[in-house]
């Protein structure tokens, strides 16, 4: 059945069984745009080696339309990239048209998200499975038409940092998610002018929190120091409380902690990005999103509200009203 959450239409499983997408029939998958995650998604998926939960899907083409300069990677990094992903055995085309020719699902990995609604649209127009990569959109606007747009055509989309599979975060959020009283978490912020503020590198401790909180932020405030760094408390269901902290002086690094009924949980760091392209494999192989829409879209209010706290000096900012201006349902 289909059911709509937060206004979106959420996209039920096409295939009855995984298994029917096999090394043999692999799915094609298609990339649009060049950085570090072209490369690493590229080199694990291609593996002639790798293991069963990376099977039946492979990087079929890349696509490389031009970038804005204000946050495109040199061109030595670029050379890089695409050099790692053809030496995975992918080929190149010069349009987004002769990318969809080729493929079942696109890849969106562009570091920059002002340009992902012109990217992800005719993908969504052709039913191919999209994931885009953080963030989203430059602003909660983008992120919202972009999932509507998703709703419209019918056609599953899904985003994620890697941090949300980190196995500590994934082991609270599978078995011990109920037990959860609140959690800390951090992360680098740095800042790109053309993008809501955590938007940019703040969305990967953001996304270890509601992995281990799961939805339900009521209200937030900023408390933090723009050049020291960012503090966001949220407020959650049951009177919980969340709290992100995005560094941009001192020591960096990912992590938290999380506190539970019975134990208090270090929720530990970056564990890479093959737990993450095991999920994006997953989703393509069985046309469902693995975290929600309703999720995804929480997040970024949540982001957006922070923003809007600290240019309100720190005023609570009520996270459901946020999504509600925009058209989604808190």
């Amino acid at each position: 059945m289909k059911g709509t959450k937060h206004g979106i239409e959420y996209i039920p499983n096409k295939l009855n069984k995984v298994d029917l997408v096999t090394s043999q029939n692999a799915l094609k998958l298609g990339i649009v745009g060049l950085s570090p995650h072209s490369a690493a998604f590229s080199t694990f998926l291609n593996d002639a080696n790798k293991k069963e939960d990376l099977i039946g899907c492979h990087i079929e083409a890349l696509y490389h339309p031009p970038g804005n300069p204000d946050v495109e990677f040199t061109d030595e990094q670029l050379l890089n990239y695409k050099t790692t992903v053809v030496k995975a055995g992918v080929r190149t085309v010069s349009s987004m048209e002769a990318l969809l020719e080729l493929v079942d699902g696109i890849l969106i990995e562009t570091n920059d998200g002002r340009p992902h609604m012109k990217q992800v649209l005719p993908a969504l127009k052709a039913g191919k499975p999209v994931f885009v990569d953080k963030p989203v959109a430059e602003d909660l606007r983008g992120v919202v038409d972009i999932y509507q747009a998703a709703s419209s055509y019918k056609t599953p989309i899904f985003s994620s940092s890697s941090l949300r599979y980190g196995s500590l975060p994934q082991e609270i959020n599978t078995t011990k998610k109920n037990k959860v009283l609140g959690a800390n978490t951090y992360s680098p912020a740095p800042l790109e002018p053309g993008h809501t503020d955590l938007y940019w590198y703040g969305i990967h401790g953001v996304e270890m929190l509601y992995t281990v909180m799961g939805t339900g932020c009521r209200e937030l405030w900023y408390t933090g120091d723009p050049k020291i760094g960012d503090v966001v408390t949220g407020r959650w269901n049951n009177d919980r409380i969340g709290v992100f902290r995005g560094q941009r002086k001192g020591r960096s690094g990912y992590g938290g902690t999380a506190f539970l009924n019975d134990e208090t949980l270090d929720l530990g760091g970056f564990d890479g990005y093959r737990p993450l392209v095991v999920q994006i494999a997953q989703f393509f192989r069985t046309n469902t999103p693995p975290v929600s829409p309703q999720e995804t879209l929480e997040i970024y209010a949540f982001m957006t509200a922070a923003h809007h706290s600290k240019l309100k000096g720190g005023k609570r900012v009520h996270v459901p009203n946020l999504l509600k201006e925009f058209g989604i349902d808190g």
